[in-house]
């Protein structure tokens, strides 16, 4: 398909029409919300229909940078930028005399890593790489224009689907005119955008229902067994119930809860991380909005605004256990080539047992559960607990509360020395004593020993498995970190078995 034929074609994937440069934009911010590594954009039009209009939104809303200099490539052939999210190269290939001149300029190398918009692409004819996108601009009546696009080999066009979703879905919260931008998403399924116009920011959370998963054994996935956000409904749920008790969660402006869409509150961009390591005045602080949340009751059943209900799960035997075994499943494989044996399987999950037996006892209540400097947000204008604000808790169970400190004080993704530790779990203690006079220290020291421990060993298996099965290598360089925390975490009496296991079987990364 020519970008000639498809200026004929009576039956385009889809057709837009734009009205006005602002419609223009809009398009192109769309586009780039969900533009990814090996995108081929094959743009052509009519003279004045906006081609350069669309070229510089889209590259402009993938910088983050309304001040970007995108010159035309129509005498350098190749314009490329080395963008945050993954590099992007604007082509003009008007000036080609033979279509054979395409492979000089190393487009298949260039969609290798990033993306490619291709302005005059009928002058590439068969070298052009597949799949692609075709994009052609008409002019029309008026200030009005027409877009018409084919997907050839791509699925592009169902991601296009979903940000023109999303675009509607702004609409009819009275956002029709934001502008849209990428933020840095998490590990899982979910994306965020900030959308913003002259006098007021939001938060979009995109997170369609979680995707459909092998199941082990003929029940439930793994998702499922340990208790993983399915859709949007938990996230209202726990928000709305922190937020009304004056804790840091976002306010919820907008919902759609069928198509997994919120607008939240922009609680701002400053974490508690500072030039890269644990700023401790924040670590406390948010210590210590754990120590007041675990001093409360919490209800097993929230209400949500729009009058359903929603019952947190039991952080079960079968969750604790499922998640332990990622280590088995990922990390053993990959530190020795192959799988761990059923019976040192066997012995593990005993042995797991026995020391979740041994904090039977210990306090339960809200378990966020991903409590750690990635989900923390600092805002020094305010005061008390609204100076932390969280923004990952859709995964909230019942369950040990110790779990938590845990999961801020062994950080996953940054280093918290132990005496940094020492000092953030003594005011934690203190301030729990401070407000509940039986606080029981012993057991719960004990508790957030086996939980500390519990989620690093699922956490090594976690950042194996995103290195491996999703492609993101970068985790691999927490591992080393990861393995020492575990030796802290091993050292509490209620773990000794444990700690000979692991000495005897762990493979230690370098």
């Amino acid at each position: 398909m020519s970008a000639q034929d498809l200026r004929q074609i009576s039956s385009p994937d889809l057709q837009l029409s734009l009205v006005g440069e602002a419609d223009t934009v809009r398009l192109a911010e769309d586009l780039a919300a969900v533009l990814q590594p090996g995108d081929l954009i094959c743009l052509s039009g009519d003279l004045g229909a906006g081609k350069s209009t669309l070229a510089r939104a889209l590259l402009r809303s993938l910088a983050d940078d309304p001040d970007l200099e995108v010159p035309s490539p129509t005498f350098t052939l190749v314009q490329s930028y080395d963008l945050p999210r993954f590099p992007v190269s604007h082509l003009d290939l008007y000036r080609i005399e033979e279509p054979e001149e395409l492979e000089e300029l190393g487009l298949d190398e260039i969609l290798e890593t990033g993306a490619a918009l291709i302005e005059w692409p009928e002058m590439g004819g068969d070298f052009l790489p597949a799949p692609r996108i075709w994009l052609h601009l008409a002019g029309g009546d008026d200030d009005t224009r027409v877009a018409r696009f084919l997907f050839e080999g791509t699925d592009f066009g169902q991601r296009f689907e979903r940000s023109r979703a999303i675009r509607a879905f702004l609409g009819q919260s009275g956002w029709q005119s934001a502008r849209r931008r990428h933020l840095k998403g998490d590990a899982s399924a979910r994306t965020y955008e900030r959308v913003f116009d002259d006098s007021r920011s939001a938060v979009l959370m995109n997170s369609p229902a979680l995707y459909a998963e092998k199941k082990l054994g003929a029940e439930l996935s793994y998702s499922e067994i340990v208790h993983l956000a399915q859709d949007v409904r938990p996230f209202v749920a726990i928000g709305e119930e922190l937020f009304r008790r004056g804790y840091g969660a976002p306010e919820i402006y907008a919902q759609d809860l069928g198509a997994g869409l919120l607008l939240l509150e922009d609680l701002g961009g400053d974490g508690v991380l500072k030039d890269g390591i644990p700023d401790p005045e924040c670590y406390e602080a948010a210590t210590l909005v754990l120590a007041r949340m675990h001093s409360e009751a919490w209800p097993v059943e929230v209400v949500l605004s729009s009058g359903d209900t929603y019952a947190l799960p039991s952080y079960d035997r079968r969750a604790l256990l499922a998640e332990v075994d990622l280590f088995l499943d990922w990390y053993v494989p990959e530190m020795t080539g192959k799988p761990a044996p059923d019976e040192l399987r066997r012995e593990y999950h005993d042995l797991w047992s026995a020391a979740f037996d041994q904090i039977a006892s210990a306090e339960t209540g809200w378990v966020l559960r991903d409590y750690h400097s990635p989900n923390l947000l600092w805002r020094a204008d305010r005061e008390g607990l609204d100076r932390i604000a969280l923004i990952d808790f859709q995964d909230a169970v019942i369950g040990p509360v110790a779990y938590d400190v845990g999961s801020l004080l062994f950080d996953a993704r940054v280093e918290v020395p132990p005496e940094l530790e020492r000092h953030l779990f003594q005011a934690y203690v203190s301030a729990r004593k401070e407000r509940q006079s039986d606080f029981d220290q012993p057991t719960f020291e004990a508790a957030y020993a086996v939980m500390a421990a519990q989620r690093i060993a699922k956490v090594l298996g976690i950042f194996v498995r995103l290195a491996q099965r999703d492609g993101k290598p970068g985790y691999l360089r927490h591992l080393p970190r990861m393995n020492a925390y575990l030796d802290r975490a091993l050292n509490h009496p209620v773990l000794s078995d444990l700690k000979l296991w692991y000495d005897r079987n762990r493979p230690v990364s370098s």
